[in-house]
């Protein structure tokens, strides 16, 4: 009864998230999201009933490094600049939701779950608003690769 409602609540944190990635129009939607969060779960019941706890932190770990590829799977990179981090991020949130309903751990995964999306539906408008203002404002930050950023010395100094 227990892999159940460990499995179920994995499937339903799943959807949650995957119903706002969904809706927004994200390739890592709904079914993806559902799935990565179970595959989890049932990877982790299945490390619990192999009984060690060496084999219960590989098998952890092993998820993590998994989904890993998955998120990286996620992240595209052209001129532009970088897109999928989100989704990345997301994916990797719901191994962890997935992992901690496997291990009973339900009132984490709950709070974890709804903390995500607060995060992922009421920073939309916020993160909107940002990137324009900086559009706007000519606000942008730059990366000197292998350089350190130039200082320039104050032009207006306070004590002589």
């Amino acid at each position: 009864m227990t892999i159940a409602i460990s499995l179920g609540l994995a499937a339903l944190f799943g959807a949650l998230i995957g119903t706002e990635r969904q809706l927004s129009g994200k390739a890592a939607g709904l079914r993806t999201n559902m799935l990565i969060c179970m595959g989890a779960a049932a990877f982790t019941v299945v490390s619990k009933q192999l009984g060690s706890d060496e084999s219960i932190t590989r098998i952890a770990a092993q998820i993590v490094t998994g989904v890993g590829f998955l998120g990286a799977g996620a992240i595209i990179q052209d001129r532009g600049g970088v897109h999928g981090l989100t989704t990345a991020a997301t994916i990797w949130l719901v191994s962890a939701i997935g992992m901690a309903c496997g291990f009973e751990m339900y009132l984490l995964a709950a709070i974890t779950t709804f903390t995500a999306l607060i995060v992922l539906f009421g920073l939309s408008p916020l993160a909107r608003w940002l990137t324009e203002f900086g559009k706007k404002h000519n606000i942008r930050f730059t990366l000197n690769e292998g350089h350190p950023p130039e200082r320039k010395p104050p032009t207006d100094t306070f004590l002589d």
